[in-house]
């Protein structure tokens, strides 16, 4: 007959277990646990109580609002002489007369969340809460990771680099995940419960957190606003002034916290390298391993058909719905792929960007990033979207005044120019272009090309024969200064050629969306003999560039050339990123604990204008309490160089990252880090 326990008291040893399950960073006033890994408690009984000999006792855990046995979110487990690894079980120590240690050890397929611990006896006594995670560090578990070094980059590290900018001009920005951070789990876990799963079948969907290709597949589309109460609302237009500007955030827990305080209300505004970072934060909190990774040169395949097809009229402008964005970031999940054959588990990419519906919702995979790879485009979630981001032919046609459509051009290698990340333990970048694509030209590629059903066009190193126009840049182009750009023509025929030439520069967004054109173009005729050459030079001003440059300062660059005589036409274009000025960072070498500290940084106005509400600030999510550290520093002269003190007070122990970001009416997107050794 099972005994009957009077309970006064139950330790949960939040400490030891939290230790032992790589949680102690969540803190440790609750007991928070991997699943498939024991972890033990103490039950202390009412004075006077005794345990009998052959103690026979009956746990259930139940986890989720309508918690069934039928869903396996009610599971009832007696005691067992060893703890199980395949399924719920207990063992239980009597460690003095009214002492009793139990063992548990959990499902490594259960459901993650929030579970009840319960005696089942007449009186039912709760014997605790817990919050049961994936496992990234037990090999039964769907998200094991066989390496520490990446275990502890993918899953425990806070920190995180960012990669935008262009292929050739590649820039940082350092990004606190801060998964580990006051609230961030309790947060996490309410993301899952606004989806639209959750909503509309509380029961199912908690069950259904099993599987991470499921919560992926959730928080890609939860992550973004679009059709449920999401978290981030994308704004790609440059007007932010009734929310924040997508690059003034430098953490995922200031986004977090106030969807979470706003209830539920999307946090305005965000662009992809946001999306990709709170997914990233939310996945390692649950412990699904997680990258941020970088796509140069992706493309947004609106018809699925694995072309990027750009149609201009004849003055032109872009007027067809494709694009090719200049960078684009989305996360990568660590996972096995049992809905899927062997040879599919590994990296899973997923993006919460909205860019197109899958399955009526905005979300996007996740999908092997092996699949993409062979080109395999009948697997889960997404997979010919997302092989046209890093694979896709672009064609270029002119539509004619007489509806006649005209190929001017084609490329194989704009899309997928190379895909980045951050390098496990270390700020420095990596290629893992190999991962998601054979090199060009190679004939592996050429088979994925006829798996995928598109036709691969062989680079050609050679010039080509006919007409040829190309553009060349200058070595240093600095937002603010006036620079040249230029167009070289060249007649690869044995017969003379006569030439009309348009070049022209036009501001572009960093999604390849195009705003008003610089007022900058020049017409050109050339008389051009047999392997003949010339150029045409455009001077870009900053008078004209200024009033038009977004917080990218991005300008893309295009020219036509037109044979007068057959019509052909000839196209060239390129996108360039304006450097910024750098900020200095200067800190002390000894920096300690709970020792007021101060940073000064120095940066030059490199506009020929002066700015107007200058502030610096000092993002230090994890270094000091509170929000960044604001200072203002008014108006700054044209190319006057601006100083500031900011004091701050450690927090933490251990590399920290100083942070600083520029901002003003003029001249914003400005920063710089410095990593820092806190002394205890």
């Amino acid at each position: 007959m099972d005994q009957v326990l009077e309970i006064e008291r139950v330790d949960l040893s939040c400490s030891v277990n939290n230790a032992e399950h790589h949680t102690e960073l969540n803190g440790v006033n609750r007991l928070i646990v991997r699943r498939g890994q024991p972890f033990t408690i103490t039950v202390h009984l009412q004075p006077g109580s005794h345990i009998h000999n052959g103690l026979n006792i009956n746990l259930i855990v139940n986890t989720g609002p309508a918690s069934s046995e039928d869903l396996d979110t009610t599971v009832k487990f007696g005691l067992s002489k060893f703890t199980s690894k395949t399924r719920w079980s207990a063992t239980a120590v009597v460690t003095s007369e009214n002492t009793l240690s139990l063992t548990v050890s959990s499902n490594p397929s259960a459901p993650i969340g929030l579970y009840q611990l319960t005696l089942d006896q007449a009186n039912g006594v709760t014997l605790g809460q817990f919050v049961l995670l994936f496992n990234p560090w037990c090999p039964r578990d769907s998200v094991y990771l066989g390496s520490e070094d990446k275990r502890q980059e993918y899953v425990l590290s806070q920190d995180g680099i960012i990669f935008r900018g262009k292929p050739k001009h590649i820039t940082t920005l350092p990004w606190t995940l801060g998964q580990f951070e006051p609230e961030m789990l309790d947060i996490c876990l309410k993301v899952l419960d606004q989806s639209l799963q959750h909503l509309q079948n509380p029961g199912q969907d908690c069950s259904d957190r099993r599987s991470p290709v499921y919560v992926t597949r959730v928080l890609s589309a939860i992550i973004n606003s679009q059709d449920n109460k999401g978290v981030l609302v994308g704004n790609w237009t440059g007007d932010y002034e009734d929310g924040v500007r997508p690059t003034a955030w430098k953490d995922s827990c200031s986004i977090l916290r106030q969807w979470y305080h706003q209830d539920f209300i999307g946090v305005e505004y965000g662009q992809c390298w946001v999306f990709a970072a709170v997914a990233c934060t939310v996945s390692r909190a649950l412990g699904i391993p997680c990258r941020v990774v970088t796509n140069y040169g992706s493309a947004h395949d609106t018809n699925a058909n694995l072309l990027i097809e750009h149609f201009y009229n004849e003055s032109a402008e872009d007027i067809g719905d494709d694009s090719i964005w200049n960078f684009h970031v989305w996360v990568e999940s660590w996972m096995s792929r049992p809905d899927l054959k062997l040879g599919y588990e590994g990296w899973q990419a997923s993006d919460p960007t909205p860019q197109e519906t899958s399955e009526g919702v905005f979300c996007c995979g996740p999908v092997p990033v092996r699949a993409i790879k062979e080109g395999d485009l009948t697997v889960k979630y997404d997979a010919p979207f997302v092989y046209a981001e890093v694979n896709a032919d672009v064609v270029d046609y002119v539509i004619l005044g007489d509806g006649r459509q005209v190929k001017i051009g084609d490329s194989t290698t704009e899309v997928g120019q190379c895909i980045i990340t951050k390098a496990v333990g270390s700020d420095e970048r990596v290629d893992i272009t190999h991962l998601y694509k054979y090199p060009e030209g190679s004939e592996e590629e050429r088979q994925v090309f006829e798996k995928a059903n598109h036709q691969n066009r062989l680079i050609q190193d050679e010039e080509e024969p006919g007409l040829q126009v190309k553009i060349k840049l200058t070595p240093q182009m600095m937002v603010g200064t006036d620079f040249d750009v230029f167009a070289h023509v060249k007649n690869n025929t044995d017969t003379p050629k006569k030439c009309h030439l348009m070049f022209y520069a036009q501001v572009v967004s960093y999604n390849g969306k195009l705003a008003k054109t610089c007022g900058l173009t020049e017409l050109t005729d050339m008389n051009l003999g047999s392997t003949e050459g010339n150029k045409a030079t455009l001077r870009v001003l900053y008078s004209e560039y200024g009033k038009a440059i977004t917080q990218d300062r991005m300008i893309k660059l295009v020219a036509m050339l037109v044979d007068t005589e057959s019509k052909e036409i000839y196209r060239a274009t390129k996108t360039i990123n304006l450097d910024c000025p750098s900020i200095d960072i200067l800190v002390q070498e000894e920096v300690q604990v709970d020792q007021p500290n101060v940073v000064n940084v120095q940066l030059q106005n490199p506009l020929p204008e002066t700015l107007e509400n200058g502030v610096f600030s000092l993002h230090t999510v994890r270094l000091t309490d509170g929000p960044p550290l604001i200072k203002e520093v008014g108006m700054v002269g044209p190319k006057e160089i601006i100083t500031a003190a900011l004091e701050f007070t450690p927090k933490a122990a251990g590399v920290q990252k100083l942070v600083i970001d520029f901002h003003s009416d003029q001249l914003s997107n400005i920063q710089s880090y410095k990593n820092v050794v806190i002394g205890k």
